[in-house]
């Protein structure tokens, strides 16, 4: 505990906020951050050989999730592989366009049975925007940093490839 009696990176600038929060049966905890916004992330239980997806809740300037923004948080986690097989199906679509310029073999991974996209984290924000980044993925367009689709309620609206300066 610091001097004035809280626990160290669990309050933002005058402002108590909670070190956990439990939305839809997952355990989002708060993580370090910049004092100006508050984040709290959670796992999914590891898959069998697989890796964890994750999502995170974000909320600038740091204070408590607002209600609207909870509720938001509790569809993406409660229907998570939902969200996950309609990004899924955006970026099978989507990046058939010319402009992502993906090679013919890279073309060719699309009418595959499984896009070979994976590491789903979630991040919702306090303006109820939110998104999924496939963080691993063959495609060139995902170097480094992975693959966004932007949903817009419960559809998806955008992809994008995430480079250094995203």
């Amino acid at each position: 505990m610091s001097d004035d009696g809280e626990l160290p990176g669990i309050s933002g600038i005058g402002v108590d906020l909670p070190a956990t929060l439990r939305i839809a049966g997952l355990a989002l905890k708060r993580t370090e951050s910049p004092p100006s916004l508050a984040c709290w992330t959670g796992c999914f239980p590891e898959p069998a050989g697989g890796n964890a997806a994750v999502v995170s809740l974000v909320i600038e300037p740091a204070a408590p999730p607002e209600e609207v923004t909870l509720q938001l948080a509790h569809d993406v986690v409660s229907r998570f592989d939902v969200f996950v097989d309609r990004a899924v199906r955006y970026c099978r679509t989507r990046l058939r366009e010319q402009h992502f310029e993906l090679t013919s073999e890279e073309l060719s991974w699309l009418d595959l049975p499984e896009l070979p996209l994976a590491v789903p984290e979630a991040v919702v924000w306090d303006d109820r925007t939110w998104a999924i980044r496939f963080t691993e993925s063959r495609f060139r367009l995902a170097d480094p940093y992975g693959i966004l689709v932007t949903f817009n309620g419960t559809q998806p609206v955008d992809v994008q490839g995430l480079e250094d300066e995203q």
